[in-house]
């Protein structure tokens, strides 16, 4: 992995940050779930605009309440509940297969134990299940009620940080997060929520992969992939 420490570091990710706040406006009042019901959350949001897969994560609470019932029920029941999802097939074996193991070990479904290890066994325990990956793993300890310090990060925020010059382009989220992570030590769970949250709808907004918006951009001044 490449990382340009040399150019951004800590001052200037705070500086992004601070520079990304009017696009995270009102995601204070975003509800934390519980650990269990983030991870359900984010195993079906890959690659999937948030109303659909917020609409889906509802039908599956809806239909099955608790994730033990969603772990008890076909792969096929729960491909039909959250049909609009990207890949649902797929999705939907790995949600049943991960609440499955989680219930042989934990029967109760509680992972607030996550909270209280060190962050690297959290995310060794949460990514040994089927289908989670950082990005899923790292959305369960940081959006969720544990609120650990860490960064989430997706296909637009892992854009953002490349065209900015903090990651190579063939680092994954996995490394783009650590980079951040690392840099970051001062931070709260709040505070990397809220630069994810930015970066996201940045990249989503204004940072998009083939007509990016540049004038529009509150970081234009720092992109390295603008002034290349």
């Amino acid at each position: 992995m490449q990382v340009q420490f040399g150019f951004c570091g800590h001052d200037e990710i705070a500086r992004w940050s601070a520079a990304l706040s009017p696009l995270v406006a009102g995601a204070d009042q975003l509800p934390r779930r519980k650990p269990i019901g983030q991870l359900v959350k984010s195993m079906i949001s890959g690659r999937t605009r948030d109303p659909v897969s917020l609409r889906a994560y509802r039908r599956l609470r809806e239909r099955y309440g608790a994730a033990a019932r969603i772990a008890a029920a076909k792969p096929q029941e729960i491909e039909n509940t959250i049909a609009d999802v990207t890949f649902p097939e797929s999705k939907a074996k790995w949600l049943v297969g991960a609440l499955r193991r989680i219930g042989r070990e934990r029967p109760d479904y509680r992972l607030d134990f996550l909270g209280e290890l060190p962050l690297d066994q959290a995310l060794v325990w949460l990514e040994r299940l089927p289908g989670v990956g950082r990005k899923v793993a790292a959305s369960t300890l940081n959006a969720s009620t544990l609120n650990r310090p860490m960064l989430i990060v997706d296909g637009h925020v892992q854009r953002v940080l490349c065209r900015l010059g903090l990651v190579a382009a063939d680092a994954g989220a996995r490394d783009a997060s650590e980079v951040v992570t690392a840099a970051m030590p001062d931070w709260s769970g709040d505070d990397f929520l809220r630069f994810h949250i930015g970066a996201n709808r940045l990249g989503q907004r204004i940072c998009r992969p083939e007509t990016p918006d540049c004038a529009a951009c509150p970081l234009a001044a720092d992109c390295r992939a603008r002034l290349t």
